[in-house]
């Protein structure tokens, strides 16, 4: 296993799920990272959630029941204990993001006034870890589950384990550790031969001889050796049968009983076909979310939301993700992504423009439009009259460099405007006054 290859498949799925896309310079990996996230966006799940999407085809799991209020959580805590027998129960924060024990949003709870007291605490609170924001996430409900490190005649481990595509070589993916409970990214950087990886063939599915592998790799045997087998078996099952395009498991837990279940459950399904799993698309959190790109979303936009400076507004992915590297090169930080696609009329550049002010970052727009589909003129003309619909909305310059059909009649209506809008035709062009505007 190269190196090279590991932070490949790390990049492309941990970096791109849990944090916010952000441009270094283009390189081939901006490319895969934000390509990636645009034309394969993911819908996030809640830990309970994905539990219960695992659940459903025969993955054991760490069992719980989701609580929005202190007193909820008593009584899920009270039913937990009369279906699984649990004395303690652990309260986990429910929000889109990863390490929350390190900010304090998962705590053990001994008795239930600690369930009581510990619940009040999450909920509300706004939970800052290492994949959120300075600001932090709100918790608006948490899951109470079972305790599942009880005593036994073994001592418990913990193993990491995920599913997902391996992009490099077109095929699915087990990646796992005897390194669970921690971050992956630390064990992919520290130990590296302690990750291993089992690629399945898309026509013949994971084939038992690599369950069975799995589970060798990971030193066990016996009950817990045939536990494991199926626990891989079921969970590649879940993977592919829900068009996910990430599971991640951590940790995958044997007990002292020799038991292999799913005490956390990080799930992202493929956007694109959620038209087949109606009841997957309405776990949809829109709290979790950006707000600026579920808007974007409502109106028909494809919009990725940076760390900038500059708008951008252009027509079509390669395009705009040439025009990011023209903002860079220039000086300037792009602040978004944003495809209007092929209709660029008044209307849709209208709400692009709404869109990208939401952002008090943003000290200038360039609009990018190559006129292949659409008319260049039809473009200006769509610029004039939303920057006159929208009066006082703009406050920053905008830069508009139009090319192909009509691009000439295109210039000609933006430079007689009026407006303060700057017209450009080559790409140096508009990058200079892209660097003239941010001075």
């Amino acid at each position: 296993m190269q190196k090279s290859q590991l932070y490949n498949w790390l990049f492309c799925s941990f970096y791109t799920i849990h944090q916010k896309p952000k441009l270094i310079g283009f390189s081939a990996f901006d490319f895969l990272h934000l390509w990636h996230y645009k034309k394969f966006r993911k819908m996030n799940l809640h830990e309970y959630q994905g539990k219960e999407i695992l659940a459903s085809f025969g993955v054991r799991v760490q069992r719980g029941k989701v609580a929005t209020t202190p007193a909820e959580a008593v009584a899920a805590a009270k039913q937990l204990t009369e279906e699984t027998g649990t004395g303690w129960h652990v309260i986990k924060a429910q929000v889109h993001a990863g390490g929350r024990g390190k900010g304090g949003g998962v705590k053990l709870a001994k008795n239930l006034q600690e369930v009581e007291e510990i619940a009040g605490q999450i909920i509300g609170m706004d939970l800052v870890t290492p994949q959120t924001s300075a600001e932090g996430k709100r918790v608006h409900q948490v899951l109470v589950a079972e305790d599942v490190y009880y005593p036994g005649d073994s001592e418990p481990n913990e193993f990491y384990m995920s599913v997902l595509l391996n992009r490099a070589t077109g095929r699915n993916m087990i990646m796992y550790s005897t390194e669970g409970g921690m971050d992956i990214e630390t064990v992919a950087e520290e130990t590296p031969h302690l990750i291993f990886t089992e690629e399945i063939d898309a026509a013949q599915g994971l084939l038992p001889f690599q369950a069975r592998r799995v589970a060798f790799n990971l030193g066990l045997s016996g009950t817990a050796f045939k536990e494991m087998t199926k626990f891989v078996t079921s969970l590649y099952k879940a993977y592919v049968s829900s068009d996910s395009s990430l599971f991640e498991i951590n940790p995958v837990l044997k007990t002292s009983d020799d038991k292999i279940m799913a005490v956390d459950a990080k799930v992202t399904l493929d956007d694109n076909a959620l038209f087949r799993h109606k009841d997957y698309a309405a776990m949809r959190d829109l709290r979790e979310e950006n707000p600026i790109e579920v808007e974007a979303k409502e109106v028909g936009l494809n919009y990725v939301d940076l760390d900038g400076n500059v708008g951008c507004m252009v027509n079509g992915a390669g395009l705009a993700m040439a025009t990011m590297d023209l903002i860079k090169m220039a000086g300037g930080e792009p602040a978004n992504f944003l495809d209007v696609g092929g209709t660029a009329d008044a209307k849709r550049v209208e709400e692009a423009f709404r869109i990208i002010l939401k952002d008090p970052n943003v000290k200038a727009i360039l609009i990018n439009i190559f006129g292949g589909i659409v008319r260049c003129d039809r473009v200006a003309q769509g610029v004039v009259d939303a920057y006159k619909n929208m009066g006082d909305a703009i406050q920053v310059p905008i830069i508009v460099r139009l090319q192909g059909t009509n691009a000439d009649i295109a210039k000609e209506l933006i430079d007689n405007s009026g407006l303060a809008v700057e017209s450009a035709v080559e790409f140096q062009e508009a990058a200079d006054k892209v660097q003239a505007v941010l001075a």
